[in-house]
């Protein structure tokens, strides 16, 4: 019996856990450091995973862990088969694997296929020569006759998307980091070699993976220039806007056609285990959403993505939920949305929709229930359920590379990613020793332990809330209609089978009334949300809810 089949069948075998699953993101650096050096380990994980469960969530997805030089804090895979000494070994993954199964948790990792750490064996061998066995492993292209880059292409991370290599004498791509060159998967042989990876990560027992940067696999073989982007179609969705990155239409540096048939070898593999599920993350400010239906299509790719839409800093409206999700039932009628309004590369919501809020809690609230109440399946990331705003570090604090690059105009993503906070002590009960972020002392007074002593707590509501989706099976399942889009109110239909259920949200600072659209409504409990029925009008206060089924 293989290590996969025997961690495995402590959970229920179901391919279809991942439609309209609850994951749960965890950063490991930031999550629980047990080792005293200041930075979050696999041990810490394994030993908070009953605060996850706990949650009610369904799989957690773990950002990289992998061997690594950390100049992208892991982003930058240098080994992709071990464990990095600062988070443990292989059997500390192991014993996470087990725990979380007998917990009732999936396990989900972070595959980063796009690009490697120029540390890796594959780009210095690939490096060393033009003739090596691995020369084109990667990107590599000849210069201009005048010895400029092969075209216009941008890195995400400010400049050229091209670096100059002396040994080859050529230059070879990143779409991010420096030192992070881009792999070359028009060659088979480094598609066969990322399949390898999944595979042994498979047979480790992990449920599925969370593919970062999946529309960036492919590059256009012709290398042509991208075109500039009209002002007017540009926003800062996925690069800030203070990049230049936004000026170009990234037509031939990502979102290639020949992606699809990578992705149905790895959908092939991937069906070779039981209930295995993928996540995309799609990285395009024009045409993300049509990426990701491109992706979920034909149930041979995989099987959810998420975009930047609900990620971006336009402020939530009830207008923009139901445009964004009616814009994806448009591209991707059987496709499969996984919606996230919080992760590890943008400023935490809170902060990023605080406009205009008088109750941060409230506020949380009706935002963790807008989300679990949407049509798809959903990502929690950590401190989310604690209510917690983005940090402010100064710059001699910060630690990313985006930041430092941009600064002060873009502050980088450390602000999201500083230490969870357990306890109500100066280091959050997350470390015995100085983080490898500041704790932000902010944050302390809605630690983990606080929130569990009051009922009213966001952490006790976000409990609440997930048992009230879990008990109603049209939130995980079923189809969306909207029928209140106007002002303040957002109003739609829940339906999976006989299953009605009307959600109504008061997405304002201000009480709300709303004539109930439909006459036959049996209100639902359960929810943590109060209203007042009277004459067919339901009135709700500020960041207040409503729930009923059709009779």
């Amino acid at each position: 019996m293989t290590l996969s089949e025997t961690t495995s069948s402590l959970l229920e075998p179901d391919r279809d856990w991942w439609r309209g699953a609850v994951i749960y993101q965890i950063y490991p650096r930031s999550f629980q450091d047990t080792n005293g050096d200041g930075i979050g380990d696999l041990q810490g994980i394994t030993a908070r995973l009953p605060h996850i469960a706990g949650l009610g969530a369904d799989a957690i997805w773990i950002s990289p862990f992998f061997t690594s030089p950390m100049k992208d804090f892991g982003y930058d895979v240098s080994n992709y088969v071990d464990v990095d000494s600062i988070f443990g070994a292989l059997d500390d993954f192991d014993a996470l694997i087990a725990e979380a199964h007998r917990l009732g948790l999936r396990v989900m990792i972070d595959l980063v296929l796009s690009h490697s750490s120029d540390q890796h064996p594959w780009f210095v061998e690939s490096r060393s020569t033009r003739s090596n066995a691995k020369a084109d492993w990667y990107v590599w292209a000849d210069s201009k006759p005048d010895g400029t880059p092969p075209n216009n292409w941008l890195s995400i991370f400010g400049g050229s998307a091209w670096q100059w290599d002396p040994t080859r004498l050529q230059y070879y791509l990143h779409n991010f980091l420096i030192s992070q060159p881009d792999l070359n998967l028009h060659n088979s042989e480094v598609q066969d070699a990322l399949l390898s990876v999944a595979r042994f990560w498979l047979e480790r027992g992990v449920d599925g993976f969370r593919l970062d940067t999946i529309n960036f696999y492919f590059h256009d073989r012709e290398l042509r220039d991208n075109p500039a982007l009209a002002p007017e179609r540009r926003n800062a969705s996925t690069a800030p806007a203070v990049n230049p990155y936004n000026y170009q239409e990234h037509i031939y540096d990502k979102n290639r056609p020949e992606n699809l048939e990578f992705l149905q070898r790895f959908r092939a593999l991937m069906d070779e285990f039981p209930a295995i599920a993928a996540v995309g993350e799609v990285g395009d400010s024009q045409r993300g959403l049509d990426i990701a239906a491109e992706y979920t299509s034909g149930g041979d790719k995989v099987h959810m993505c998420y975009a930047f839409e609900f990620l971006a800093p336009d402020q939530l409206t009830p207008q923009r939920v139901a445009e964004v999700l009616r814009d994806f039932q448009r591209a991707a009628p059987e496709g499969w949305a996984c919606w996230a309004f919080s992760n590890h590369d943008v400023v935490r919501h809170i902060s990023r929709w605080a406009h205009g809020v008088t109750s941060r809690d409230a506020h949380a609230k009706l935002l963790a229930s807008l989300l679990m109440s949407l049509r798809g399946s959903i990502c929690i990331y950590q401190g989310e359920e604690l209510a917690l705003a983005e940090a402010e570090l100064a710059y001699e604090d910060l630690k990313d590379p985006y930041g430092i690059q941009f600064w002060p105009d873009f502050k980088g993503r450390d602000g999201c990613r500083t230490p969870m906070v357990w306890e109500s002590l100066p280091d959050g009960g997350f470390s015995s020793t100085r983080p490898w972020l500041p704790i932000c002392k902010s944050h302390v007074p809605g630690a983990v332990a606080v929130q569990e002593s009051d009922p009213n707590s966001v952490l006790h509501h976000y409990r609440r809330f997930l048992a009230f989706r879990k008990a109603h099976r049209a939130f995980a399942k079923g189809e969306i209609e909207f029928v209140e889009t106007k002002g303040a109110l957002l109003g739609f239909l829940r339906i999976h089978g006989d299953e009605k259920l009307f959600c109504l949200f008061n997405m304002s600072d201000q009480p709300a009334t709303k004539e109930l659209p439909i006459k036959r409504l049996e209100p639902l409990d359960g929810h943590g949300f109060v209203f007042e029925i009277m004459d067919h009008e339901v009135k709700l206060p500020a960041w207040g809810a409503f729930f009923a089924r059709l009779a």
